[in-house]
């Protein structure tokens, strides 16, 4: 068993309770998050020491003993997922090799026909081709949620131990401080903790789980990349990550209904027109269920903006109502996106941890793809950490070879040729257009390479900024959308949909610095823009006559 190193515990925001004693639990490779990068990096990695030892036995070696642990936050791994995607297989292929069969994941289908629409306000016309980098054949459409259940007792019968319902919490450090800090694992998430912040009667505390290699699967922006990106000083002469929300629904379509299996839509224009970035898709599985949903890109000006809202506009266009005509909702969720491309991917190692997935960068929005590079980028990371482990030396010195692995792979090949395209996009998107198919001509380049980028909250402006005025009248964000409950639904019954649940008395899972400027400043300048771009409607700002404004911030947990 490895020995528990020395260590302190990151400094950030967090709900767990100081000076408690916590369970230790030593092992060899903590993987912080269930996700298909992490997933990847599991298997592979046990899959790389069972053949190693074998080679080693053979001439009388010393075979590795290695405990890999893989921390899920959800109830099980796929619990957090939502069916529809389209995959592009190439990297499980490489994973699974003869093992991989599609029709093994129940509702998964290859892409069958293929279509990219543009959508007016009323109207809609499909574009005579579908642009090279939204073209679809060889991809499955397909449940990542299903997918990695389906990975779950492959990995228990490999010996990696699934920890679900255990989220990580803070980083753990040795050494020194700030780049010179080593990574040693971390703290998970206390448990039993009231709305009080107090223990409660069942209160457990987060284990602190040290391991000789960390890998960050947490997706973007997870509760210890965030922290411990800027701290490492990973993000140095990068540009600044942008980000998505991706709002989706599942519906499962009438008895009698087409079968469309394999169908693959793409939508461009409205709700958000030229001014935003943003786009829709409808992707049809099999037994009558269709994906569809709205992605809104986070870099907009405009604080009313909603990406709740410019969903459900986008369901009720006649083209997707009719879709959708006589189904019915099974399943609501929202996901965060990842839009900054190659110039915005951090420093992928540092002494004791790597980051996949995600957490990593890997998404390409040019081509609206990233379960792939999670997959490889998994793998790339348990060849490293094999190597690493067998030299018996975890710096970055040796882990740092993952970040060649990336370069001389198709996930730097692919996303190269992206790396300017979200940026393009910032003077309008049918400049953008021009400007993305000028570049793709020379190979992601045109006239300037590494266009910058800018923080998504920098760009907003005030209303006075856009409306020319102090004088703000409280409806200013309602643009006359209405919710039926049939096609369109409210951020509370989507939740709902969502079979999110909460024991009442808990404390929010998020912590808001100074919640006083949200009932000054932010009201007069923004108006709470917190209330709407959040799609689960976890903030609301609620009367409160004993606050000196009259009004807080609740969080909805």
């Amino acid at each position: 068993m490895t020995e528990t190193p020395e260590f302190r515990v990151g400094e950030a925001p967090t709900l767990n309770l100081p000076d408690v004693e916590r369970e230790e639990l030593p092992i060899d490779v903590a993987i912080v998050g269930g996700g298909p990068a992490g997933v990847a990096t599991a298997y592979h990695l046990a899959k790389l020491v069972e053949r190693h030892n074998a080679e080693v036995e053979k001439s009388g070696g010393e075979p590795l003993e290695i405990e890999i642990a893989l921390l899920e936050k959800g109830a099980e791994l796929g619990s957090l997922g939502l069916s529809g995607a389209v995959m592009d297989p190439r990297a499980i292929r490489e994973l699974l090799g003869d093992d991989w069969d599609p029709s093994l994941i129940e509702g998964a289908a290859p892409v069958a026909a293929d279509r990219t629409v543009f959508l007016t306000r009323k109207g809609h016309f499909k574009l005579p081709f579908t642009p090279p980098t939204l073209r679809n054949e060889g991809k499955v459409v397909i449940s990542l949620a299903k997918l990695l259940r389906w990975f779950e007792p492959k990995l228990e019968e490999l010996g990696v131990n699934v920890f679900t319902g255990m989220p990580a919490a803070l980083p753990l450090y040795a050494g020194g401080e700030g780049s010179a800090a080593r990574v040693v694992g971390v703290q998970c998430r206390d448990m039993g903790i009231g709305k009080d912040g107090k223990p409660k009667g069942n209160y457990e505390p987060g284990a602190n789980v040290t391991a000789r290699v960390t890998v960050l699967a947490e997706g973007p922006r997870g509760n210890i990349g965030k922290y411990l990106i800027p701290y490492l000083g990973l993000d140095t002469g990068r540009n600044a990550q942008t980000y998505g929300t991706g709002v989706k629904e599942v519906w499962r379509l009438p008895e009698g209904a087409p079968d469309r299996t394999g169908e693959v839509i793409h939508t461009m224009g409205y709700p958000l027109g030229n001014k935003h970035l943003g786009g829709g898709w409808i992707y049809f599985l099999s037994n009558r269920l269709v994906s569809v949903g709205y992605v809104t890109y986070l870099d907009f000006e405009d604080p009313c903006i909603d990406p709740h809202r410019e969903f459900q506009k986008f369901k009720l266009h006649p083209f997707v109502r009719e879709i959708l005509d006589g189904g019915e909702i099974v399943d609501y969720g929202a996901k965060t996106l990842v839009g900054g491309g190659w110039w915005a991917v951090p420093r992928l190692a540092h002494d004791g941890v790597l980051l996949v997935g995600d957490t990593a960068g890997f998404t390409n929005t040019m081509t609206l793809k990233g379960i792939h590079y999670a997959i490889k980028s998994g793998m790339l990371a348990a060849e490293t950490i094999l190597e690493a482990l067998v030299a018996d030396d975890v710096s970055r010195d040796v882990l740092g070879r993952y970040e060649q692995k990336v370069e001389a792979s198709y996930i730097k090949e692919e996303l190269w040729k992206a790396r300017n395209f979200h940026q393009s996009f910032s003077s309008g998107v049918y400049w953008g257009m021009f400007k993305t198919g000028f570049r793709m001509m020379f190979g992601g380049r045109g006239f300037k390479d590494r266009l910058p980028s800018l923080p998504d909250h920098t760009r907003y402006k005030t209303f006075e900024q856009i409306y020319d005025t102090r004088e703000v009248p409280p409806d200013i964000c309602d643009d006359g959308t209405r919710f039926d409950n049939r096609y369109t639904f409210d951020k509370v019954t989507d939740v709902y949909h969502s079979g999110t649940t909460h024991d009442e008395d808990q404390p929010p899972h998020l912590l808001v610095r100074d919640p006083d400027i949200c009932v000054g400043r932010c009201t007069v300048e923004y108006g709470n823009p917190c209330e709407r771009f959040c799609p689960a409607g976890v903030y609301e700002m609620v009367e409160d006559p004993e606050s000196p404004a009259g009004r807080r911030l609740q969080l909805n947990f």
